[in-house]
């Protein structure tokens, strides 16, 4: 699935990223609103990861979860 399909649909996607990142808030999530950068900038702060390292779990992520 693609980012803008994604974004389409983030009400849906927040609980599957809940379920990949448990750190992030909803307050998180809601102000996210699906922008694939913030979301990035979101796990870089909570889980202290690289920028690398955050674009691999998120092209993880994003190939793998299942709709």
């Amino acid at each position: 699935m693609n980012w803008d399909q994604i974004q389409g649909k983030w009400e849906q996607a927040k609980g599957k990223v809940k379920e990949q990142w448990g750190k992030l808030s909803d307050d998180d999530l809601t102000q996210i609103e699906g922008k694939r950068e913030q979301l990035a900038g979101k796990i870089q702060e909570r889980y202290g990861y690289t920028k690398e390292q955050t674009e691999e779990e998120l092209k993880a992520w994003e190939r793998d979860t299942k709709w």
